[in-house]
């Protein structure tokens, strides 16, 4: 029996260190595509690695078809000539076609707006703040010229068979901005893959924390606090410096797993205020040891701008780690007070005395209760429902099969 075929595009490789939500959510695209499906993936590839051609590949014992369409020598740091740019001419040449197709930025759908096939794009931020050159912070180049990005949209989005939004703000926004799809236009809840990121028993978290502490020659009965993303102005790791420099306790240890454009200048802030014994930066790192970091720390840190609905964020909660967050994006519109606080001013004082608060009363943020509200998120189901709906949409009498 002929198999629909699903191709997914974004300017990433997920067997590399690869930091950032869009890249984790089609990771649970690819692990949890169920075998009714042919799933391809159009990324990139290592410097001097052979592009443009399909490679039979597994990711998480699941075989998927892998194209490195243009080499990337790290997606973690912006180049001078946006990487966007650069993905979306080497598809201008190109005709990838199929039964469906998955965009995460609507740049490269220029290239791809004759394609036959239903096209879905997914939105993962705020758009309105993502696109408002104050409160954006600089982070993409497009704030410069907003009008300019929403007359492209408004030329592109209407090719979109359906166009999903993980924050329900910016999908109300949507629909008001382009009535005549507006049925189109929907909310998607991010995925978590609860099956990498859980709780430990309680014996079991202070056994690995104390191992860690040991591992990074500090006392045994230190503490730690995560951040985990893009070293980018989006999420404001400058702000979290601050934050933890006016914290002032020593039994506390900074964990920062990430990299990005402003890597030097954290190390500079860490210097400047005389961090370096108590901030550990890892750098870019491996799912699996994210989710070994999350399950040892007393509270997860975000610090960002703006944001949709932070993959992260989910990760930590799924592992009994409470939050500490800047109010942004979708987490606060259902983050309850026994699993983290949201903080109402961005300054440093702000958010250093809320991490003191989970500091000194964890009791008030149990495992059970940070798991219990990650748990509408979880990727096989999430996942599995739009896989669920394409294979109904495809069954159709009407849907005209039309993979390449």
């Amino acid at each position: 029996m002929p198999k629909p075929v699903l191709t997914i595009f974004y300017q990433f490789n997920p067997w590399q260190s690869s930091i950032g939500g869009i890249q984790t959510f089609i990771c649970s695209f690819l692990k949890y595509a169920p075998e009714e499906f042919k799933v391809r993936l159009v990324g990139t590839g290592e410097p001097n690695s052979c592009t443009g051609l399909w490679q039979e590949r597994e990711y998480a014992g699941r075989s998927i078809q892998f194209m490195p369409l243009i080499a990337l020598e790290d997606d973690n740091i912006r180049s001078l000539i946006p990487t966007t740019l650069k993905y979306t001419a080497a598809l201008w040449r190109r005709n990838f076609a199929s039964d469906f197709m998955h965009f995460h930025r609507i740049e490269p759908t220029v290239a791809a707006f004759k394609w036959s096939g239903e096209k879905s794009v997914f939105f993962h931020n705020d758009i309105q703040k993502q696109m408002d050159p104050v409160a954006g912070n600089n982070a993409i180049l497009w704030q410069r010229f907003p009008t300019g990005y929403f007359a492209l949209e408004s030329q592109l989005i209407k090719q979109f068979d359906q166009i999903y939004f993980c924050h329900s703000e910016s999908a109300k926004f949507y629909q008001r901005r382009y009535p005549s799809i507006s049925e189109r236009i929907a909310y998607l809840k991010n995925p978590v893959d609860n099956e990498i990121f859980y709780p430990l028993a309680p014996e079991q978290r202070q056994e690995k924390r104390k191992a860690l502490a040991r591992e990074l020659n500090l006392p045994e009965e230190t503490r730690f606090l995560l951040f985990a993303g893009r070293l980018h102005p989006q999420k404001d790791p400058l702000l979290l410096i601050s934050a933890f420099a006016v914290l002032k306790d020593p039994s506390v240890h900074l964990l920062i797993a990430g990299d990005g454009e402003l890597a030097e200048q954290m190390r500079r802030e860490i210097a400047r205020y005389q961090l370096s014994n108590r901030v550990t930066m890892f750098g870019a790192i491996k799912q699996k040891k994210l989710a070994d970091l999350h399950k040892i720390s007393s509270a997860f840190i975000l610090t960002s701008t703006y944001e949709g609905l932070p993959i992260v964020v989910l990760e930590a909660l799924s592992c009994g780690t409470p939050l500490v967050m800047t109010n942004c994006g979708e987490i606060p519109k259902f983050l309850p007070a026994d699993s983290g606080i949201v903080c109402q001013k961005r300054t440093p004082q702000v958010i250093a005395r809320a991490l003191g608060q989970v500091l000194q009363h964890p009791e008030n943020y149990s495992a059970a209760n940070c798991v219990r509200t990650a748990q509408p998120y979880s990727a096989r189901t999430v996942v599995t429902d739009v896989y669920q709906a394409m294979l109904q949409r495809w069954q159709q009498p009407a849907f005209a099969s039309t993979a390449a």
